[in-house]
């Protein structure tokens, strides 16, 4: 079969392709410790589960208005307003099924072939394979680890020019876990605001995060006009599964990503809006549980990394992953994840899965329990011990 050129471009998520991997050796009889995938491992809060079963007994199984039902796009909008900042109409929120569409929709409608779009390295890997797949340049920006895995900040000045379309920010981030700090972001405005480009700001993970509130760059001056927010119910309300995410952007914008999702989803179920309608109005309680807990997770899963040999560890800001560098092992970042999984029994991903500037870290993410934690940090160290050129 002959396929389109672009599918060549086409990149992947490994979380998913790990995922798999564990799963058959799981089914030989393997115990394996999942530390690969980015998914809460709590239950969706009672009320959120409840108002879906409702509205499934009251008939909310049928098409909805594409860019999402106007009370939950108010009550958005508000939350948004709140969180952010920032004055925030619900005719600048699109619903859509999970984070990712916002970055294809927002992508297909601003880039043309051979415009550029700068993003985080090592980052989110649909990224790039957006930015590709659509025949636009990828321009990487290394980040950090002497930082805290914030952006070099002279390397954004240095890539901004007159063909940059869009610059992605993803803040706490995945896979390192790092906050951009407030000064950062006073920085990035100021060189973003003058210009003739937007910014792609995910925060998705904006409700996990360890000290202070989060700050979004929408709320510094010239900014609001110029963001386009992702964020969503997947990772603060543990809701990956029912496919509910939103973007907040300038009304023109969110009028053509609108049109992108008539043309290829119709609309986000309407049962799991009344869900999210839920979440957002419901108590809060259930998150800053969850929130405290990955706390505890963070800080036992760090400590238990700079134990290792080889390994060293920052203490990530928000998310749930611990980013360590690993490089001290002697081994390459594949070849240890490959080692930890067939080896040692630990799922987990190796930092060139995250791009070019992975190598030379692992992603594990501590959205597992703290017994599975303590099991798989012996695992790994024992593995690492056992193993030929690991350096003290």
């Amino acid at each position: 079969m002959r396929f389109a050129e672009r599918m060549s471009r086409l990149g992947t998520e490994t979380a998913f392709e790990v995922l798999v991997r564990a799963r058959n050796l799981e089914a030989q009889g393997r115990e394996i410790i999942h530390l690969e995938i980015g998914e809460p491992d709590f239950q969706t809060p009672r009320n959120v589960i409840e108002a879906a079963q409702e509205a499934l007994d009251k008939g909310w199984t049928h098409y909805g208005p594409p860019q999402g039902y106007l009370d939950l796009r108010e009550v958005i909008a508000a939350h948004v307003a709140e969180s952010r900042g920032i004055a925030v109409r619900p005719e600048q929120v699109v619903v859509v099924p999970g984070g990712k569409p916002i970055m294809f929709f927002a992508m297909l409608a601003l880039l043309d072939p051979g415009d550029e779009v700068i993003y985080p390295n090592p980052g989110f890997p649909i990224y790039e394979s957006m930015i590709r797949f659509l025949g636009a340049v990828p321009q990487p920006l290394r980040l950090s680890e002497e930082r805290g895995f914030a952006l070099d900040l002279n390397g954004l000045a240095d890539l901004l020019n007159e063909r940059t379309r869009l610059v992605i920010l993803n803040s706490p981030q995945n896979p390192t876990g790092g906050v951009l700090p407030q000064d950062d972001l006073a920085e990035i405005a100021r060189l973003c605001a003058r210009r003739d480009l937007l910014v792609l700001s995910d925060e998705i993970y904006s409700r996990i995060i360890y000290e202070g509130r989060h700050r979004s760059i929408a709320s510094f001056p010239g900014m609001p006009e110029k963001t386009i927010i992702l964020d969503g119910f997947s990772k603060t309300y543990a809701m990956t599964g029912w496919r509910l995410g939103y973007g907040v952007m300038p009304t023109e914008l969110a009028k053509a990503v609108e049109r992108l999702q008539v043309n290829a989803t119709s609309c986000t179920a309407s049962f799991t809006q009344r869900a999210g309608l839920a979440a957002l109005t419901g108590p809060q309680d259930p998150v800053c549980c969850m929130v405290e807990e990955f706390r505890k997770r963070r800080d036992l899963m760090v400590a238990g990394l700079n134990q290792i040999p080889g390994f060293r560890c920052t203490l990530p800001g928000g998310a749930f992953y611990a980013f360590p560098n690993i490089t001290g092992t002697g081994r390459s970042s594949r070849e240890l994840a490959e080692l930890l999984l067939e080896s040692a029994g630990v799922a987990c991903l190796s930092g060139t899965a995250f791009g070019q500037f992975g190598e030379g870290y692992l992603r594990f993410s501590y959205a597992n329990s703290e017994e599975n934690i303590r099991k798989a940090l012996e695992r790994i160290d024992s593995a690492v011990r056992e193993t030929a050129g690991c350096r003290p």
